[in-house]
């Protein structure tokens, strides 16, 4: 079995165990190899404030589950999806955390994404001690590909 088939199975695996309503849940670096290894898409659902001050991912569609700064909801979400990400794609949806994502993923499962999954994790982890992110796990905690916005 390849890498990115067990990488697969075992995102499938943890959407059974959690009874996800979407296909998966990936590691930030399992997101990465997918990304490498089969062109998945990753869609940051982060807001433009994130982006612009926290960093972006080289090549991730960015759509904003919520809108700065009010936090409501983007009523064009799914619109802007279908048009940046064909729904036959295995689309991984990132955030600051893992929840806005874990609520895009639903969505897009819900409208035909049939290989929606949540990266775990998000893009700056959990907090630490300190409540602090960015060093407890996370995208940039493991050391994979961003910029600075």
């Amino acid at each position: 079995m390849s890498r990115t088939n067990t990488i697969l199975q075992t995102a499938r695996q943890r959407a059974a165990e959690l009874g996800l309503p979407y296909s998966g849940a990936v590691t930030p670096t399992e997101a990465q190899e997918l990304v490498a290894q089969m062109g998945a898409k990753i869609v940051d659902v982060r807001t433009h404030a994130e982006w612009q001050f926290v960093g972006t991912i080289p090549g991730s569609a960015q759509i904003e589950w919520k809108r700065y700064p009010g936090m409501q909801l983007n009523p064009d979400f799914l619109s802007q999806l279908k048009q940046q990400v064909d729904p036959q794609n295995v689309v991984l949806f990132l955030c600051r955390s893992g929840a806005r994502s874990h609520d895009a993923a639903t969505l897009a499962a819900q409208h035909g994404y049939s290989e929606a999954f949540n990266i775990l994790e998000g893009f700056e982890g959990d907090k630490d001690g300190r409540q602090h992110r960015n060093s407890v796990n996370g995208w940039k905690a493991a050391g994979l590909p961003w910029v600075q916005g």
